[in-house]
């Protein structure tokens, strides 16, 4: 499919100057892009963005209750179920039965979890350096050092 570059076609195209001078709708498309292109690499693996963070939870904090990555992720329990039943099914989770209350269930990581994150982040770098190619290495820098400031605040 051939896309109109005609002068009109690319003026209609064009973001609105009044939404451009809005950074929340600046990191709102940035990070739809980024989410979206990200979704794909990893659509391609049979997998969602929920199945990365729960392994990168699990990476970083250890083994945790289900209902504490529910929480922790913001997750609705029943899909956090389906994610785990997924995961657990590649071999990259395994759950259990805690000995002292057996209602409650811990996920952990396996070495093969471990290893399937170590690639699915090689993936979600990839987009990144896709998406901030403007930038140079201190600018990518100085934009993550703002953006987790934020991030803390909220």
């Amino acid at each position: 499919m051939n896309v109109d570059d005609s002068p009109e076609a690319r003026a209609a195209r064009a973001t609105p100057p009044a939404l451009l001078d809005l950074s929340t709708y600046l990191l709102s498309r940035v990070g739809k892009t980024a989410r979206g292109r990200l979704a794909t690499r990893l659509a391609g693996r049979g997998l969602r963005l929920w199945d990365m963070a729960v392994l990168a939870a699990l990476a970083d904090f250890g083994p945790h209750a289900q209902r504490e990555l529910v929480v922790r992720l913001g997750v609705d329990a029943s899909d956090m179920t389906k994610v785990i039943d997924q995961l657990a099914a590649a071999g990259w989770v395994e759950r259990a039965r805690d000995p002292r209350d057996r209602r409650r269930v811990s996920v952990s990581l396996t070495p093969a979890g471990r290893t399937a994150l170590a690639e699915l982040d090689a993936e979600a770098r990839a987009v990144q350096d896709e998406v901030l190619a403007p930038l140079d290495a201190e600018e990518r820098r100085a934009l993550h050092a703002l953006l987790l400031r934020v991030h803390r605040e909220l």
